[in-house]
């Protein structure tokens, strides 16, 4: 990297994610097709939107980083920055939503278990 007057060298800030760069392409689409697969059911109709655009962020991501190496521009590597900015707050919110939905159903099966219980007891 150099140091001169505050110049940061592009490429050897954006080098590990343009050489993980076959990941996020194989992880993009892969989740692309699992949210085409997830279409077809009627349930999976409604979220099935999610994975198709964190799939399409990601390799969206992998694209920039691609063009920030090759090219040295800071903007593309803040684009592909800015991109993984997104895909992980996308899945930061559905791991905090899958958290809530597991303790609101581990209460409901407990208090469902105690009642059932309490009935057998009678």
């Amino acid at each position: 990297m150099s140091q001169d007057a505050g110049v940061v060298d592009i490429r050897g800030v954006i080098e590990p994610l343009y050489r993980g760069k076959f990941w996020m392409q194989l992880l993009g689409v892969v989740s692309i097709l699992y949210g085409v697969l997830l279409a077809i059911t009627i349930v999976g109709l409604i979220v099935a939107w999610i994975p198709i655009w964190a799939g399409v962020v990601l390799m969206q991501a992998a694209g920039a980083s691609s063009r920030a190496f090759e090219s040295g521009d800071a903007v593309e590597m803040t684009r592909a920055m800015a991109k993984l900015k997104t895909y992980f707050t996308i899945f930061g919110v559905l791991m905090l939503i899958g958290i809530i939905l597991t303790v609101v159903g581990m209460i409901f099966g407990i208090g469902a278990g105690l009642m059932g219980l309490e009935s057998l007891g009678q």
